[in-house]
């Protein structure tokens, strides 16, 4: 077993290398170290709320208050986050044509402002907003500036319907976005795990679809025992770290 970990860094490398096809599955732990406290840790957002009131359609159609003051907040707080070296990190692999994407449990956009290009954001994103009624598309600006002139719930521009944001919300059903990348990962051959708790459904039955699993997470994951490597260490420095070997083996 390899418990050095420079040793692991470079056996990731080329593990990464060697794959015909790789994708990333991130969670919340990949943006702690952009300021994002994670949904269900002690300091976690949850804790603070009760998240079937705080991000849910019922709540969000019969009680907007509420979710305006709670689960809103939330949201408009993960706009004006920046990515950290671990969204960096992976945009890279992406560019070096090594990575073909990143699926990611993420609502926070960290990974598009990092550059990734090829993304599956499985739990939505608060890039944008969208009208229930006619399904015409704003940005979330658009949102923010009418609670902030307090109309409550925000009304579409063209119908007068009730704007509603991108994000997958307890009620919801799964976007296509997820049956997306379970049709991908059915071709891939290498998954990076990072940041994810794998607790969480159907996500965390993901990494089943692989036959190659490296896992990056500050604790111990169901899939653990599944992975060819495992890192308990922070994700930032660790991708960082990898991303540095890749290079080095390749002489860039």
């Amino acid at each position: 077993m390899i418990k050095n970990y420079n040793e692991k860094i470079e056996v990731a490398a080329k593990l990464i290398i060697s794959s015909k096809k790789s994708f990333a599955l991130t969670g919340a732990g990949i943006s702690t170290e952009s300021g994002i406290p994670d949904f269900r840790s002690e300091t976690g957002y949850y804790q603070k709320m009760d998240p079937i009131s705080a991000l849910s359609r019922d709540v969000l159609l019969k009680n907007p208050k509420r979710f305006y003051s709670e689960g809103y907040k939330i949201l408009e707080d993960l706009n004006d986050k920046r990515p950290n070296m671990g969204h960096i990190a992976l945009a890279e692999l992406e560019r070096l044509k090594l990575l073909s994407g990143v699926i990611t449990q993420n609502i926070d956009n960290l990974h598009a402002k990092a550059g990734s290009e090829r993304m599956y954001e499985v739990h939505g994103e608060t890039r944008g907003i969208h009208c229930i009624n006619c399904g015409k598309s704003y940005d979330f600006s658009v949102m923010k500036a009418k609670v902030e002139k307090n109309e409550i719930p925000p009304k579409c521009d063209n119908c007068g319907g009730t704007l509603r944001p991108n994000v997958v919300m307890f009620g919801d059903m799964m976007p296509d976005d997820f049956q997306r990348a379970v049709m991908e990962l059915e071709t891939t051959e290498l998954l990076i795990v990072v940041g994810s708790s794998l607790t969480v459904s159907p996500v965390n039955f993901l990494p089943r679809y692989v036959d190659r699993l490296i896992i990056i997470n500050s604790t111990p994951t169901p899939e653990d025992r599944n992975a060819d490597l495992v890192f308990h260490e922070q994700a930032g420095d660790t991708l960082k770290d990898i991303v540095t070997e890749v290079k080095n083996i390749n002489g860039i």
